[in-house]
């Protein structure tokens, strides 16, 4: 059973906009450490910054595809192929947040991380508009 917030336009929205505005704040706090030549300090806000897109963003993208998505593609055969679509966007998601977390690991923070965060956010950004308008736009969805 989905809750009814993945299913009104409005409240999923929401949903998408408080994950996306708190990556980008997180994202921004830490590159003002590394500005303000704070490394170990915004090294733990990396982590903290990947823990924040697997809790809050991926935990969302699994709740979507274990029912909302689901139900989506019964009730509408038509909207399959959107389903896949955006299944793919949630993956691009868990591989670059775990290509993170094994840079991380290897060689620190690293302007190729901090690359692979503005991607997550990019990625995110055009996944939330056009599941919106693919799976939400219509008053009987």
């Amino acid at each position: 059973m989905i809750g009814p917030a993945l299913k009104q336009l409005h409240a999923h929205h929401a949903i998408h906009q408080g994950g996306l505005s708190g990556a980008i704040q997180k994202t921004q706090e830490m590159e003002y450490l590394i500005k303000a030549n704070e490394p170990e300090v915004a090294r733990q806000a990396a982590d903290h910054l990947v823990d924040y897109w697997e809790t809050r963003v991926i935990s969302h993208a699994d709740a979507e595809e274990e029912g909302f998505y689901q139900e989506v593609a019964e009730n509408h055969p038509e909207l399959k192929e959107a389903v896949i679509q955006l299944t793919r966007d949630h993956d691009l998601l868990r591989i670059i947040v775990k290509d993170i977390r094994t840079m991380l690991a290897e060689e620190g923070l690293t302007d190729e991380v901090i690359q692979q965060f503005h991607a997550l956010l990019v990625v995110n950004a055009i996944h939330s508009r056009d599941e919106e308008r693919m799976l939400l736009d219509e008053p009987d969805r």
